[in-house]
This record gives structure tokens, C-alpha cells and sequence, in this order.
């Protein structure tokens, strides 16, 4: 039996579409604005999103940063949520590169921060206070299920920012996955926030990249602060050419994963002390917790491993599970075989 690799959508191997289009991309110096492969991705990725401009960075993490430092200076302020990525996964590099101060609110278990929150959060005009300058959310949400935030969550929160003067920055790393599972537009999930990032080499199984969206003049600015962190590459256009294979050919098919996550949980949710968490729409993501005295999550993690299913233990009871292309639906049924071995 081959692996079954669970633990992430960043463990997927490039599409043999992909490799060809990389080895056959037209490049030139992306420093200088001049490889075509790029632009021709920036343009794709723009239009996905119904944005003006768009730019290829290196990684979401680069990303992130590049928005929150386009849009804030040395002692402004941006409210998120405790179990954001930016603020759990990301070194909090805003503080320690950007100088810019978290405020950090509870996170709903659907990955939505409540607006009575936010708008006691926000800094009055005083010398005292840094400035409020912006709003991260993130959508799908990891830490919370791979939960999808809808179109009408998105708009109340760009109705309430704009009535504050705040700007959006929406870490999208898995968009298309929250589009997808909703079956809306990713254009109508964008539309309210000022910046977007998403990641090519997750669920869309480029090997390398993401992407930052937003308005001209914005993209200018986070154009000069992936500069400063080391993010001018140069001929990329052969890295870029698998993204624009994924944007193409990859964002459709993920239904198969939402659906084969969906079997994951329900079948998981039958075993004895295994407790899965249940999330608003289920995109490829699943968690459960182990509520067992005879085996741990890292244990159980262990044992699955050794029979050839990988996933991801994350504290004594919690685990996560994660779909992805290389993984079939007949993938779905050996796991869950292997889980009823090891647990019944």
C-alpha cells in the first residue's frame, strides 16, 4: 500500500501539466518587470479575484507580511483573531519586522470575529493608544475546521470597516477551497477586503508560491515590501508557470477533496472515542479529538503512521486530517479501515 499522506495539502507533488509548463516557460528578469510567465499569472490571478493587480510572492507567510506592511507603519495596529495563522503561525514577523501591534480577539469556532468585538478593539484618538489601522480574518480557517466564512459575513465586516475607516486584509490561504465549498464566487468572498493573499502550493498543488491581490496602488506598496524581505526573484516565471497550470485546471476539482473529507468524518465519527469536531461547511479539512485513556493522539498518529496513514497530531487529544489530490476516495476507505483496526 502506497501512503496516504493526510497531514496537509502542502505535501502534493507537482501535475505532470505542471512540470511540463515549468520546464517549458518562457522567463526574463522579474526584478525588472520582464518575465512574461508572471505577469501572465498575475494577470490570471487578478481577474480571479475580481481585483486590479495582483503579485507573485514567494509564500503565503511572505505574503501576509507584505499586505500588513503596505497598509501599516512602525506602531499602527491590526485586530485578529487568537487562532489566526498570522498571529499562531507566522513568527509574528509584523511585530518583529514591521513593528506593527497585534490586537488580538477570541476567534468564533466558525473563524468569524464578532463586530461588537472588533469595534471595542478599535484605539481611540490618544496619545497614549497606537493607531487601529486594519482588520486581518482568515478564510478557510485552519484552526477552526477549514471553516468557510460566507459572502454575507464578508460584507457586513466591509460595511462595518468602511464605516470606521479600517481597511481589510483577508489571508485567503485556501480561497478557492472556501469559493468552492460554498459554491459562490471567490470575486463575491474578495470583494469587501483591500488585500488577498492565497497560496498556489496548498490545495491547488502548485510546488512553490502565492499570490497578493488588491487595488493598483496597493500592489505598488507590497511590491516595495517584498522587496525588502528578500522576495525580488528573478527568472520565476519558471516556478510561476505551474501556478497558472493550478489556477487553471486545480480550483474545480476540489469538490473531490470537500467530498472526501466529508466521508473521513463520518466515517471516524463512528469509532469508539473518537470525537469529531463539526464545522458549519466542510471543506478539506477534519478534525477530531482522541477521548480515549488507552491511546494519545500522538500515539494514535503513530500507529497510523506505521501502517502507512499520515496525519497530523497537534496537542494530546486534537488531530488533524487533510484532503488533497493525491488522495482518492479508495484512499479515504483504507484510512478508515486502518482506524478501525487500530481502535475497535
Amino acid at each position: 500500500m502506497h501512503d496516504i499522506e493526510l497531514r496537509s495539502d502542502t505535501f502534493t507533488k507537482p501535475t505532470e501539466k505542471m512540470r511540463r509548463a515549468m520546464a517549458e516557460a518562457e522567463v526574463g528578469d522579474d526584478v525588472f518587470g520582464e518575465d512574461p510567465t508572471i505577469r501572465r499569472l498575475e494577470t490570471l490571478a487578478a481577474e480571479k479575484l475580481g481585483k486590479e493587480a495582483a503579485l507573485f510572492v514567494a509564500s503565503g507567510t511572505m505574503g501576509n507580511l507584505s499586505c500588513l506592511l503596505a497598509h501599516c507603519g512602525r506602531g499602527d495596529e491590526v485586530i485578529l483573531g487568537d487562532q489566526a495563522h498570522i498571529h499562531m503561525y507566522e513568527q509574528g514577523g509584523m511585530a518583529a519586522l514591521g513593528g506593527i501591534h497585534p490586537r488580538v480577539l477570541h476567534t468564533q469556532p466558525d473563524g468569524s470575529l464578532v463586530l461588537e468585538d472588533i469595534e471595542a478593539a478599535i484605539r481611540a484618538d490618544n496619545q497614549h493608544f497606537p493607531i487601529t489601522r486594519l482588520i486581518a480574518i482568515e478564510n478557510t480557517h485552519n484552526r477552526c475546521g477549514g471553516t468557510a466564512l460566507s459572502v454575507e459575513y464578508m460584507n457586513a465586516l466591509g460595511v462595518f470597516a468602511r464605516d470606521h475607516g479600517l481597511k481589510i486584509h483577508l489571508d485567503g490561504a485556501r480561497i478557492f477551497n472556501a469559493s468552492v465549498g460554498l459554491g459562490v464566487d471567490a470575486k463575491k468572498l474578495v470583494a469587501d477586503a483591500d488585500s488577498v493573499t492565497f497560496c498556489l502550493s496548498k490545495a491547488l498543488g502548485a510546488p512553490v508560491g502565492a499570490i497578493v491581490s488588491g487595488s493598483r496602488e496597493f500592489i505598488y506598496k507590497a511590491h516595495r515590501a517584498r522587496k525588502v524581505l528578500g522576495g525580488g526573484m528573478r527568472q520565476a516565471g519558471i516556478i510561476a508557470a505551474a501556478g497558472v497550470v493550478a489556477l487553471e485546471e486545480m480550483v474545480d476539482r476540489l469538490s473531490d477533496d470537500h467530498a472526501n473529507a466529508a466521508v473521513l468524518a463520518k466515517g471516524l465519527a463512528k469509532l469508539p472515542g473518537i470525537e469529531v469536531e463539526d464545522v458549519p461547511v466542510r471543506t478539506n479539512m477534519v478534525y477530531f479529538h482522541v477521548r480515549r485513556d488507552d491511546i494519545s493522539a500522538a500515539q494514535l498518529a503513530e500507529r497510523m503512521t506505521s501502517k502507512g496513514v499520515r496525519m497530523l497530531p497537534l496537542d494530546p487529544t486534537r488531530i488533524r486530517l487533510v484532503t488533497n489530490y493525491h488522495v482518492s476516495a479508495g484512499d479515504i476507505e483504507t484510512a478508515l479501515d486502518v482506524f478501525r483496526e487500530i481502535l475497535n
